[in-house]
């Protein structure tokens, strides 16, 4: 089959190393080590039955402001709700299952030694558009996990495994594992493009701008993670990213679906082009409805460096900015992205600031904000700035601990120097019916 079972390796290989890289914020100029991950020398007692198995430990990557900002999307890319999922320079936002040797060797994902292994994203997802560079050796036998557990003990009900793997396989490449085959020519040592557009019950694949694969499953499955695979051989992927399907427009005509406070000093006005602006002083709009998960895109301007806005979520209904706040300020210390002023635009406020600060004064800037469960993450401009898990005590209100129940969506004014236009608005909703 496509895949090596998790489930079915020798007893001395079933320990699972679970690996969560979190990168806080590194010192400009600060020098990437992009050596592999050597592993450890074995010693007399290797060839014993009793001996334990190699470890590999993933390097803890760095990289400087330049080179994470050269991650950035372009803007039309950004607008669409493009993001990626891997930044070319760490592994922030990605969780290991399995024991392999996966590393990053010029802006590429790499594994060739060890264990089946499954690198995965740390956060759900449902329905999106997903593309991946890829290339393989005659030996390669890998895959592309979609709607993935971190652990995978069937990939015939377990997930979509699209897999990358020989033409005598029997589900060679862009095939869906145990679901249905395809039959593509494998290409050795040459980067291939792979899109995959899964909504719903319904899965495409495209290899090289070609659709290749089309399957509906009678039986669809809910969201999940998305995993790259080290099965054998050597596997390289690059440039994966990501764009949510769904979302919907939150600004419809004047502020309806809107709960105003006209007693507060600031104030909310539609503009020309459609938009929202917020401008002059404290002040929240609120939505009517209600969310506990969801995908939100909005893009924003703010001229002045030192502008705040915010968005809230999972709110307390009616009471003032009692939510969970993605921060919208473009503002840093000494000239420095890796020093946000206030949190930075993309950080989650009191729970973890961003770890660069991407926005930027004078430009139309893309926030992606997602939530699922106790987890929480946000991209700007397409890279990824925070991903938090929120670990406190259960609670009402979400400034004192974790609140899961579904609350409003509140757009801030925090005072008087904030003038914020939100050009785009858009959600789709992931709570369960």
């Amino acid at each position: 089959m496509g895949m090596q079972m998790i489930a079915n390796r020798p007893a001395s290989h079933r320990h699972v190393l679970l690996v969560v890289i979190v990168l806080f914020g590194v010192a400009i100029g600060c020098r990437r080590d992009t050596a592999t991950v050597e592993k450890p020398a074995e010693d007399s007692a290797a060839s014993q039955s009793d001996a334990e198995p190699t470890v590999y430990v993933p390097q803890a990557y760095e990289a400087t402001a330049d080179e994470l900002l050269a991650a950035c999307l372009t803007p039309e890319e950004a607008s669409e709700g493009w993001v990626r999922l891997f930044d070319g320079h760490t592994l922030f936002g990605w969780d290991i299952a399995g024991n392999a040797n996966w590393r990053i060797e010029d802006g590429t994902l790499v594994a060739d030694q060890g264990e089946v292994s499954l690198l995965c994203t740390s956060i759900p997802w449902a329905d999106y558009e997903l593309s991946v560079q890829f290339k393989v050796t005659p030996t390669t036998n890998s895959g592309v996990f979609l709607r993935t557990p971190l652990e995978v003990d069937d990939p015939g009900s377990d997930c979509y495994e699209v897999n990358i793997a020989p033409d005598d396989n029997p589900f060679p490449t862009a095939s869906v594992v145990q679901r249905q085959k395809v039959d593509v020519q494998q290409k050795f040592d040459t980067w291939r493009t792979m899109n995959m557009v899964l909504r719903g019950d319904q899965l495409t694949v495209r290899l090289d701008g070609e659709v290749v694969c089309e399957y509906t499953d009678p039986e669809p499955l809910a969201a999940g993670r998305i995993g790259l695979q080290k099965n054998s051989g050597r596997i390289e992927f690059r440039d994966v990213k990501l764009r949510p399907l769904g979302l919907e427009s939150m600004l419809g005509e004047g502020l309806d679906g809107w709960k105003t406070y006209p007693e507060m000093s600031g104030e909310f006005k539609r503009t020309d082009e459609g938009g929202l602006r917020v401008k002059g002083g404290k002040t929240q709009l609120e939505t009517e409805k209600r969310f506990a998960d969801f995908n939100l895109l909005a893009e924003y301007q703010m001229d002045e460096p030192t502008s705040n806005s915010g968005i809230f979520f999972r709110c307390i209904p009616g009471d003032e900015l009692m939510g969970y706040e993605c921060q919208v300020s473009n503002e840093i210390i000494d000239g420095n992205p890796l020093k946000p002023a206030d949190c930075g635009v993309g950080g989650i406020f009191r729970r973890q600031d961003a770890r660069i600060v991407a926005g930027k004064p004078k430009q139309k800037n893309v926030i992606l904000l997602t939530t699922r469960g106790p987890r929480i993450a946000a991209w700007v401009n397409g890279l990824q700035v925070s991903d938090v898990t929120d670990d406190r005590d259960p609670d009402e209100n979400p400034r004192r601990g974790l609140r899961l129940d579904p609350g409003t969506i509140m757009i801030q004014g925090h005072d008087e120097t904030t003038d914020a236009t939100y050009s785009q608005l858009k959600i789709k909703s992931l709570d369960t019916p």
